[in-house]
């Protein structure tokens, strides 16, 4: 049976929401980072960043939320979450993966974590640095309304839902305790926050969680 090493409401919802939509068994392993498991010896020598989340497929453990996306439609084309392999949607889709764990995800972190960017003892420089990237937050969700805008479809990519929906719902649910500009907020992306949430795969994967509202 696979299965998924997390922590509530971090990275790991992306692959777990993809994994309730593809409806097999799997297991939810707690990671808990308030007591620094992610650290610890064991969990190291499944990622040795220690970071979360790691997927066990077998004799394959991988890690990297993107590439554990991936590899979950792979080694379930009938599923559907991801468009035919040589197409032009294909391509995009690999452009949106990557967009979302390398641009939006990663500038999502400096803001969580800013003084990983500045010196132990520089309080006000961990703060401008945590300004600076959520107005680049702000700017990467409107990236996002926009494409919803131009296509005028319900999904990221159109008319298809895809892995790339629980990624993005995932990430844009970290802005709903910003102070303004919460994804929530903006004219397509609300929406479209709101359709992803009444998917059952949404619900079940919150409930497993014991996340409370807001959940956009």
């Amino acid at each position: 049976m696979i299965q998924l090493h997390h922590y509530p409401s971090t990275a790991s919802m992306a692959p777990h929401i993809l994994l309730q939509e593809l409806g097999e068994p799997f297991e939810l392993v707690l990671v808990d980072r308030m007591r620094d498991q992610q650290k610890s010896p064991d969990f190291l020598r499944l990622n040795p960043n220690g970071l979360i989340p790691v997927l066990v497929d077998g004799d394959l453990v991988l890690y990297e939320t993107a590439a554990i996306c991936l590899h979950l439609c792979d080694t379930r084309p009938q599923a559907g979450l991801a468009p035919a392999l040589g197409t032009h949607e294909r391509a995009h889709f690999y452009k949106w993966m990557a967009w979302l764990t390398n641009t939006l995800q990663a500038t999502l972190i400096v803001y969580f974590y800013p003084w990983r960017w500045v010196d132990l003892d520089n309080a006000a420089g961990a703060e401008q640095v945590r300004r600076q990237a959520q107005r680049k937050v702000h700017e990467l969700i409107d990236q996002l309304d926009a494409e919803l805008a131009r296509h005028g479809g319900p999904w990221l990519m159109g008319a298809t839902y895809s892995a790339l929906d629980p990624f993005v719902f995932t990430l844009c649910r970290w802005t709903r305790n910003f102070d303004e500009h919460q994804a929530r907020s903006l004219p397509h992306l609300g929406p479209y926050l709101q359709r992803m949430l009444d998917r059952p795969a949404v619900q079940r994967a919150l409930a497993s969680e014991a996340l409370e509202p807001p959940f956009i």
